[in-house]
């Protein structure tokens, strides 16, 4: 057995810095983890600030390209639609007297007789509507003699109400661009022109006759000048846009002619400003007598006179 020196410190000096390195090991071990921990707190903000950013810069393109969405259809809608056809500037083309177009000085008015004994008729029509078609085949005949006479003219006004009834061909849109193509380049021919296309008339809902079966039409009618321009108009689709404009406008009740200030559909019919009633079945005889009084004449038997009065004897037989 080894005796120590009384008083011999060394075990505890040993023991001490035991302590001391255990010590040093766990705050060693604790600097550590908290370095540790500090660098994954500043990963984690950092993907956070990544993730705002992204988010930011995501929600700023959205909102970019919704505020450019929203200036460009500000922009569409503001622009002019262009010049429409000649021969249409209250969106209608005026026949005349032999069914020419007049293609000089205003518009005459509908809203009542000039005092010349001339029945002013104003149609607003799309070549979609069915009901356009029935009235058309019931009295597109009688029209045409007044007119042919010079007993009365006639606004033909195309619009477009039915463009999304047929399959997405947009038809109506077609056909009324077709017509003011007419009426721009051959206005003489636009009443026949009309007349075609009733007798083509497709079904609603279907996809309606094609560029090429219009420009078809077109040279199915006698006299049409200009056939080349009216067939490159027709597939450019030139007045689509303008015929879209008027379309809205008389949709919202910006009826030319007329003291209406709702649109009640197509076909709309005015004679001297009043409007005809449609009937259930559309008849020539109904309608004949309504131009009779329209026109100041309660007697459907009246004969022609020299002043241009509209009597039955001016138009084809009925249906």
């Amino acid at each position: 057995m080894t005796n120590r020196p009384e008083g011999d410190a060394r075990p505890e000096r040993a023991a001490a810095d035991r302590a001391a390195r255990a010590a040093a090991g766990r705050n060693h071990r604790r600097e550590a983890a908290r370095q540790r921990a500090q660098r994954h707190r500043t990963r984690q903000k950092r993907r956070q600030r990544g993730t705002r950013l992204g988010i930011q810069i995501g929600i700023g393109v959205v909102l970019l390209a919704a505020a450019t969405i929203v200036t460009l259809v500000l922009v569409d809608s503001a622009r002019p639609a262009g010049p429409g056809p000649s021969n249409m500037s209250q969106g209608g083309i005026t026949i005349g007297q032999g069914l020419k177009a007049q293609t000089t000085g205003a518009t005459p008015s509908a809203s009542s007789s000039d005092g010349s004994g001339t029945v002013h008729i104003t149609t607003y029509i799309d070549y979609l509507c069915p009901t356009c078609g029935q009235f058309e085949k019931a009295n597109g005949e009688y029209i045409q003699g007044l007119v042919d006479s010079g007993a009365a003219t006639v606004d033909i006004h195309p619009v477009a109400i039915l463009a999304n009834r047929s399959q997405g061909t947009k038809y109506s849109l077609r056909a009324a661009n077709a017509a003011a193509c007419v009426a721009d380049r051959s206005p003489d021919q636009f009443f026949a022109f009309n007349t075609a296309l009733f007798a083509e008339q497709p079904e609603e809902g279907t996809a309606g006759l094609s560029d090429a079966d219009l420009v078809s039409v077109v040279r199915s009618v006698d006299g049409v000048r200009d056939q080349r321009a009216i067939a490159d108009c027709i597939r450019d689709q030139t007045y689509a846009r303008w015929v879209t404009e008027r379309t809205n406008d008389v949709s919202d009740g910006k009826i030319p002619g007329t003291d209406l200030t709702s649109f009640p559909g197509t076909p709309l019919v005015l004679v001297n400003g009043q409007q005809y009633q449609l009937t259930d079945p559309i008849t020539n005889d109904d309608f004949r007598t309504f131009v009779l009084s329209a026109a100041g004449s309660t007697d459907a038997t009246a004969t022609p006179t020299p002043t241009p009065t509209p009597t039955p004897s001016a138009s084809a037989s009925s249906d």
